[in-house]
């Protein structure tokens, strides 16, 4: 925990808080750092189901913070700018692997906007299985305006397959905001809750999905994102293959065992 942000575990959820409200929770490194902790844990702890990423005040983040930036991004140790030691370093320092860790692993990961997301913000979303704002969140792609590049962490790959060319276009191209009821319509953020019980909506969520199967769950997620990138009679395949997994599992027979015997004595 640092002062930027703070972690909390409880029954199965993790909760990672952006705190930097003084700086508009623009994400520094020790945020990061956080945060790659956390999803470090939720993969390799089978007690941690859930990751939930939220914050506290004005905004869920601002965008990176511009003191993690980095002009020469690039330079060999011989002082030379290239291409090969660009893509190197940038996938490191923005966070690609993370954002790649987050949408590849297993167990639901869980954004909740409780205000302005911009940026990195965006982003980050994008690379989750779920998100939810407050009627008071926007959200926003400033990057081209302000600095002169794309948002390049996955932003434009990874949102423009959530909401469409259109809409990746407006936000990334035009820069305009979109604000959260918005934001529901095109498929960015699952639902809007309201800001006094955001915090207890999203944590009931949470919980439910903790109480899912773990198996089905990271197979569902799987095959989700795999029919997402593939043709479908392959997507129907994995389908296929990842049903078997289940049906043959213990998990599924004490479940549907469990269910018959409900049922049963309800009958009696």
């Amino acid at each position: 925990m640092t002062d930027d942000a703070r972690r909390q575990d409880v029954d199965g959820v993790i909760t990672v808080t952006f705190t930097r409200d003084s700086k508009r929770n623009a994400v520094s490194t020790a945020m990061f750092d956080v945060l790659k902790d956390a999803v470090r844990d939720l993969g390799d702890d089978d007690a941690q189901r859930v990751l939930v990423i939220t914050g506290e005040g004005r905004y869920f983040t601002s965008g990176i913070d511009y003191e993690n930036l980095r002009p020469d991004i690039g330079k060999g140790t011989d002082g030379t700018v290239r291409g090969s030691n660009f893509r190197r370093q940038y996938r490191a320092e923005a966070y690609h692997d993370l954002f790649d860790e987050i949408e590849t692993i297993e167990k639901p990961v869980i954004l909740a906007a409780q205000a302005h997301c911009l940026g990195v913000g965006v982003e980050m979303g994008a690379s989750c299985d779920f998100r939810f704002a407050t009627p008071e969140a926007t959200f926003a792609l400033p990057e081209v305006a302000n600095i002169a590049t794309i948002p390049g962490s996955g932003g434009i790959s990874r949102l423009t397959r959530i909401i469409g060319p259109a809409w990746a276009k407006w936000m990334a191209m035009a820069g305009e905001p979109v604000g959260a009821e918005q934001a529901k319509q095109i498929g960015l953020v699952h639902d809007v809750f309201a800001s006094e019980t955001f915090n207890e909506q999203v944590m009931t969520f949470a919980r439910r999905l903790v109480a899912a199967p773990r198996e089905a769950m990271g197979l569902a997620k799987i095959t989700i994102d795999a029919a997402n990138s593939v043709d479908r009679r392959t997507a129907r395949e994995i389908d296929r293959i990842a049903q078997t997994t289940l049906v043959m599992s213990n998990e599924y027979k004490n479940r549907v065992g469990a269910f018959l015997t409900a049922r049963q004595n309800k009958g009696t």
